[in-house]
This record gives C-alpha cells, sequence and structure tokens, in this order.
C-alpha cells in the first residue's frame, strides 16, 4: 500500500493592515457607543497580542473623544496562572499585570485578546479580575472569533467571525510583537493548515 502525502497548505491572508484597522475603528466605535461614552472605561489587553490591540484601540477611542487620555485607560492582565490547561501547553512566560492608575474597582472593563476559540483564555482572565478588583460591567472584544467554543464565553465586539476547522490555526501578527520571515515589520491575521 503506497501512502500519499500531501504538500502543506500555504498560510493565507484572510485581514491585512487596512482591514485590521478598519476593524479596530469599528470596534472603537461599538465600545463608545455601548458605554455611551468614555466615562469609566478601562481596557485590558491580554498578553502577547491582546495588550497592543488595547493600545490601539484606546488611541482610537481617543481620536474619537478628545477627553480620553489613551495611555491612561489601558493596562495589561497576564492570566498564565490563572489558566486551566497549564499542564496541556509548552511553557510560557508570565508577563506583568499592569492596571491604569484608577484601577478597576467600578469600572466597564473591556478584556481585549486576539483571536477567540475555546473561551478558556478568557476564564482565567475572569479569574484574574477577581483577584485584582471588582470592575462594575465586564466586556470582551477580540479581532477574530473562529468559534468551537468549549465554555460559554461570547464577544460583545467582534473584529471579524471567521468560521474555521479545528485543524487549521489562525495566526494573529502585529508589528508590536512580529516580524515577517523577511524581517519586516507585519500586520496582518493568516489562516495555516487545514486541506
Amino acid at each position: 500500500m503506497t501512502s500519499v502525502t500531501s504538500a502543506p497548505v500555504p498560510a493565507r491572508v484572510v485581514l491585512s493592515q487596512a482591514d485590521i484597522d478598519r476593524a479596530l475603528t469599528r470596534i472603537a466605535h461599538e465600545i463608545l457607543e455601548a458605554n455611551k461614552g468614555s466615562r469609566d472605561l478601562v481596557l485590558l489587553g491580554i498578553p502577547r497580542r491582546g495588550y497592543p490591540l488595547a493600545v490601539r484601540l484606546a488611541e482610537k477611542i481617543a481620536a474619537a473623544d478628545n477627553t480620553v487620555d489613551a495611555a491612561a485607560i489601558v493596562g495589561q492582565l497576564d492570566v498564565t496562572m490563572f489558566r486551566d490547561d497549564l499542564s496541556h501547553q509548552g511553557t510560557r512566560p508570565p508577563y506583568p499585570t499592569r492596571l491604569p492608575r484608577t484601577g478597576i474597582d467600578n469600572k466597564v472593563v473591556v478584556l481585549i485578546d486576539d483571536v477567540l476559540y475555546s473561551g478558556r483564555t478568557i476564564r482565567a482572565a475572569l479569574d484574574a479580575l477577581v483577584d485584582l478588583g471588582r470592575p462594575r460591567i465586564v466586556r470582551l472584544a477580540v479581532l477574530i472569533d473562529r468559534g468551537h467554543r468549549e465554555l460559554p464565553i461570547r464577544a460583545d465586539h467582534v473584529g471579524k467571525n471567521l468560521p474555521t476547522s479545528s485543524a487549521e490555526k489562525v495566526r494573529v501578527r502585529l508589528e508590536e510583537t512580529d516580524t515577517s520571515d523577511a524581517g519586516a515589520p507585519v500586520n496582518e491575521v493568516v489562516i495555516e493548515g487545514g486541506a
């Protein structure tokens, strides 16, 4: 019996830099509309790529509302030690958790992540939040929702719904964290694998 091996499927770009920018602009406006302005707003990015997305969203919110200081509403929330799947994943370094000076008590906290998949990262983020304070409201914004949820979690703000097979991988590549094979900054979302 002969075994046939197929060539690897090349990665395909599903969002370009311009697409990411448009999606973040829309999400920023949705956040302002849902919150009825910028009052008590805190954006907490989940490392690695959720944090630069939170910074970009804060800048877009500040551009839409000149009373907002973008740097003052952004923080980073590390969820590494709150994950329930640490034994199933490779070692990952924890990132520092940094809250805005005003904290999160009685604030409208928007968790920001790059890809929503099983929901386990967001469950860990909710556990981490409980240790830090008591927000008035917690919302979730993601650049990509790819489905395949294992927990009853959904995003309030989604850049793009991207139905995928579980054999595929969705990679968000941002200039703050990634470079192309040639070493140049890159801003794109690609799907790798699948048939």
